[in-house]
Formats: C-alpha cells, structure tokens, sequence
C-alpha cells in the first residue's frame, strides 16, 4: 500500500483546500454551532460526525479522530446503540488511517493508533448484536473486519467475516454478542 499524507491539521485551511472543500467546512461548523445551540445530544452528535467527516475527506485526520470523539461522546449520552456503533466505526477507521499515515513516516509510529482502532473494533464488536437492524449488523461486521486486516489483525478479520456472513445466511440469531466470535485483539503483535 502507498503512503499517503495527512494534512497538516495545523495549516490554515485556505492554504490547504479547494473552495468546495472550504464550503462544506464552513457549512459543517454553522451546522454544529446551531446544534450545540439547540443543545440536543443526537443533534450535537450527528453535527460534529459531519464536521469530523469534512475534515477526513481532505486527511485532516487528527481533526477527524478529535471530531469523530466528541460526536461519540455525545452520542453515549443519547443512548443511541445504533448511532454509537457507526460512529466507532467511523473512529476505527479513522485510527486506521492515522496508523498508516504515521507509519509511512517511521515504522512503529503508528502503534498507539492501531491500538486505539483495535479498541474501537473491539467494543462496536461487542455492541453490534444490539442494533436495530440485523442486516445493518453484518455490514458493520464487515466493515469493522476490514479495519482489522488493515491493523494486521487477518484471523480476527476472518473471524468477523465469517460471523457476518453467517448473519447474511440467516445461521446466526441476533442478539447479544457471541463471546466466541469476538475478536481476541492483540493476538498478532504489531511487528
């Protein structure tokens, strides 16, 4: 895989992003000033998910994680399981892509990022039997998966693999998590 940089979060963002890029921003940050305004959690959440998605998009990625963060902070308050799951999702990946971005710059940078997205794979492993809709939770599965393949962690990503493709066959019930499916994180040692 290339390596790929991060923007500076640091750089002013007229110096970094194109027009469109700067519009989505600016209308990102009106959203959440009037969502911590209105004072809603699943507002204030859903507000700041945006905003943290603005700034991956242009691999402003510590923005990003920070942003993805507090949404779900906020959204642990409005006890919403489906909207904490995504946005774990959301912060896995992220933390992926730190991992990497840092790693392209000196190997074992990226550890405590792995770490960080490894965690966060692992609890939305252990809340995704709860959401809403199983058909959504096999999509998460795989989703999450991927982070893991990515984190070096294969048999763990095989593992949820075959779980969702169970879920997608109708052979695995919903429900709580199945303890023997859940990832073992941090069999395989960041090398």
């Amino acid at each position: 895989m290339g390596c790929m940089q991060p923007q500076a979060d640091t750089m002013a963002p007229s110096t970094l992003l194109d027009e469109s890029s700067r519009e989505s921003l600016r209308r990102a940050a009106a959203a959440l000033d009037a969502a911590e305004a209105g004072g809603q959690a699943h507002a204030v959440s859903l507000a700041l998910s945006h905003m943290a998605a603005c700034y991956r998009s242009v691999r402003a990625l510590a923005s990003a994680e920070s942003h993805y963060e507090a949404a779900l902070r906020w959204a642990r308050s409005a006890g919403s399981t489906d909207q904490i799951v995504d946005l774990l999702c959301d912060l896995c990946e992220t933390a992926a892509a730190v991992a990497e971005a840092l790693e392209c710059q000196q190997r074992g940078l990226g550890r405590s990022a792995r770490e960080r997205a490894r965690d966060h794979v692992f609890e939305a492993t252990t809340l995704v039997g709860q959401v809403a809709d199983p058909g959504w939770e096999a999509k998460v599965l795989l989703r999450i998966s991927d982070v893991l393949d990515r984190c070096g962690d294969h048999d763990d990503a095989a593992q949820l693999q075959v779980r969702a493709l169970r879920l997608m066959s109708g052979s695995l019930s919903t429900g709580g998590a199945d303890p023997s499916q859940l990832p073992s994180l941090g069999r395989l040692a960041d090398g």
